[in-house]
């Protein structure tokens, strides 16, 4: 079966990490193309045998680059095309269809439940996407969140599946000599406590909340890895809280695992998220506190907490209160590791790449759909009559 994925962006972490960790276990001929510029990151996919092709678009309405997509399709045979990602989904299935492509599939690693990549969620945003989504056979939700937005929109549940993120918890393994180097590098001496956090630098993360609270945490250092529009107000607010010598912004890295042997505690204040650096973070052996964290949610509520996690409350001394305590359970330990746990099978990477697997073959054991007009025309959603188009065979749930 020979497969291309077409992605929006393919950058050293999010999307772009989960579709290496999948290319790498798929036991098909795969392909990558990207919507954006080269870029150095995309070399981590090339030693597994995926050729990588670079075709940049100027937006999510471009002619232009679905007719060069149709081209690449065309000239492929590709049996599957996999879309990742907002811009790639709206123009790639359009152009899988428009080049014959018999099965198109779809994953939503990130929808919020106000922005998409970043975009407010319009109307005329929302139509486009769901426009798009009936030239496509299913849509792969990366969190139950994400699928029941996706139904809130009016995607009915025969077109729909989730199949969770997932790390390879090996690439997080702590390594001594990394993070002598890491912290040497940013300018942390050996014995400081170092309270870590990873993500894009936004509101909705709430990495002003860990600010605040080194204020109450003595000498211990924030490190910040990622960056984003919200980093220069941060920057600000350490100033304003008198803390900016004790927090340091690492910036994009190209994987995290040497932050994270720098650190000593992970914290993840904010809400909105599904918790995977939360998971690389417990693979690395650091105690974690987290304000939502989708699979040890579910271990906690089947009285299997995972050893070294917390749940942070709403309070607002919960947070500064549970690094303090962190920070005194790490002096007991003599500054020692705990040891690398993980939440089990179900968000490992090979459970991610059997369970896409499985999904093209039953996609695979009934007719493609080649038509190309009539999906857009009968399309109404939620404003008229319901038509849906099953697929082949049958209902593919939680795959």
């Amino acid at each position: 079966m020979r497969v291309l994925h077409v992605i929006s962006t393919l950058g050293p972490g999010g999307a772009g990490h989960q579709l290496r960790l999948l290319v790498r276990r798929l036991p098909h001929e795969s392909e990558v193309v990207t919507l954006s510029p080269p870029a150095a990151s995309t070399d981590m996919l090339r030693p597994e045998g995926a050729r990588v092709h670079h075709l940049s678009s100027r937006g999510d309405h471009d002619p232009a680059a679905i007719g060069r997509l149709r081209r690449l399709m065309r000239a492929g045979h590709y049996d599957v095309v996999h879309t990742h990602l907002y811009r790639a989904s709206v123009l790639g299935r359009i152009a899988a269809r428009l080049a014959g492509v018999p099965h198109v599939v779809a994953t939503e690693h990130h929808l919020g439940a106000e922005a998409i990549e970043g975009r407010r969620i319009s109307p005329g945003v929302r139509a486009l996407y769901l426009a798009g989504e009936r030239l496509g056979q299913i849509t792969i939700a990366a969190s139950p969140a994400i699928a029941g937005r996706l139904r809130a929109w009016g995607v009915p549940d025969t077109r729909l599946t989730t199949i969770p993120k997932a790390i390879d918890a090996r690439e997080y393994r702590f390594d001594p000599e990394l993070r002598d180097a890491a912290r040497a590098r940013l300018d942390i001496a050996p014995g400081v406590p170092v309270i870590g956090g990873i993500g894009r630098l936004e509101p909705d993360k709430r990495f002003d909340l860990l600010i605040r609270a080194l204020t109450e945490v003595p000498g211990a250092t924030l490190l910040l890895v990622g960056d984003g529009p919200a980093r220069a107000a941060l920057e600000r607010l350490a100033d304003i809280e008198g803390v900016a010598g004790r927090v340091r912004f690492a910036g994009v890295v190209g994987h995290v695992r040497e932050m994270l042997c720098a650190m000593d505690v992970f914290a993840s204040p904010g809400q909105e998220t599904f918790g995977l650096a939360t998971l690389e973070a417990i693979a690395s052996g650091l105690p974690a506190l987290y304000a939502a964290c989708a699979p040890l949610e579910e271990r906690a509520a089947a009285r299997a907490p995972v050893r070294g996690t917390q749940r942070l409350s709403r309070d607002r001394e919960s947070l500064p209160r549970a690094l303090r305590a962190e920070l005194l359970c790490l002096a007991e330990r003599d500054g020692k590791r705990l040891p690398a746990r993980s939440t089990g099978f179900r968000y490992d990477a090979d459970h991610l790449a059997a369970s896409v697997g499985r999904l093209y073959e039953r996609m695979a054991e009934g007719p493609g759909r080649r038509r190309i007009i009539a999906p857009l025309l009968a399309y109404r959603g939620r404003f008229g009559r319901k038509n849906s188009f099953p697929l082949p065979g049958g209902n593919v749930r939680n795959a």
